[in-house]
């Protein structure tokens, strides 16, 4: 991109380094024209971190990051609808900016990840009344206690998380939701085996060390490892939310309804699921 400072470093760790793909991917479309998204925070972080993003040009998943980001922002648009002053925890919200999107002047919200990322982020964002950063692990029960001093009812988000950690981990996840935020909302994505067996061929994770460890082919599955696990929606990017197809060209929406026909086993291989917990 023209303009480039790379005035800030980007001491990352290995998974943690995969965050750089979904701010890239978002910082690209807003220099379309007609870009699906607008992120000029986006285009700032990629002008201003040290760090290669050259790598990620050319790369058709750009695309699909782009996806999945907004049909997380219509579910939480949709939540704010019913709770206005809830709560929202981005669970490994990397440099997220969806804050920035779905804001409603009235929800709490918490940006929570490791802490080489939060130090990172701390480099564009600072804390308000009514949005905090926290340095933790979502392993580490101990956020969930800050959390639950803000007002319910709480929606908890996980974009392109969970499939990085092991299928215990991914359990522990959901058994600290039930346990310690009971009647939570948990919005994720999850790749199927096949996706995982293919990984090192897919244009953008061929690009970063971190793989994926847990696949998930059932979005039922969850509901098996608790009786106060509900799926409530799962959908493809064959059926993506209104919201989300009004923004795809006529040309795309072609392509994509063509993509979902001919290779139906591909499209359901990702999913993006919402779980009522505990």
């Amino acid at each position: 991109m023209s303009g480039r400072k790379a005035s800030v470093p980007a001491d990352l760790g290995v998974v943690e380094e995969t965050l750089l793909i979904p701010l890239y991917a978002r910082a690209v479309e807003t220099q379309k024209p007609d870009g699906l998204l607008v992120d000029a925070r986006a285009v700032e972080m990629v002008e201003t971190i040290d760090y290669d993003f050259s790598r990620f040009e050319d790369i058709g998943s750009l695309v699909g990051a782009n996806l999945r980001t907004l049909v997380f922002d219509d579910w939480v648009r949709r939540f704010l609808d019913d709770s206005a002053d809830g709560t929202v925890v981005e669970l490994g919200t990397g440099l997220n900016t969806r804050f920035e999107r779905v804001d409603n002047g009235r929800v709490h919200w918490f940006d929570l990840d490791l802490p080489d990322v939060i130090t990172l982020r701390r480099a564009f964002f600072v804390d308000d009344d009514r949005r905090r950063m926290l340095a933790a692990s979502i392993l580490d029960e101990s956020w969930i206690d800050t959390v639950r001093d803000s007002p319910g009812p709480y929606l908890l988000l996980a974009e392109a998380v969970l499939a990085f950690l092991d299928e215990s981990e991914v359990r522990r996840v959901f058994d600290l939701l039930a346990e310690r935020l009971p009647a939570a909302i948990f919005v994720l994505d999850a790749a199927g085996a096949a996706m995982l067996a293919d990984q090192d061929s897919r244009d953008v994770l061929g690009t970063v060390t971190a793989r994926m460890r847990w696949s998930c082919d059932d979005p039922q599955e969850p509901e098996g490892w608790r009786p106060d696990v509900r799926l409530l929606d799962s959908i493809d990017f064959g059926g993506l939310p209104d919201a989300v197809w009004d923004r795809l060209s006529a040309a795309d929406q072609a392509a994509m309804q063509d993509f979902a026909r001919t290779h139906p086993e591909r499209t359901a291989a990702y999913r993006i699921n919402r779980y009522r917990i505990g």
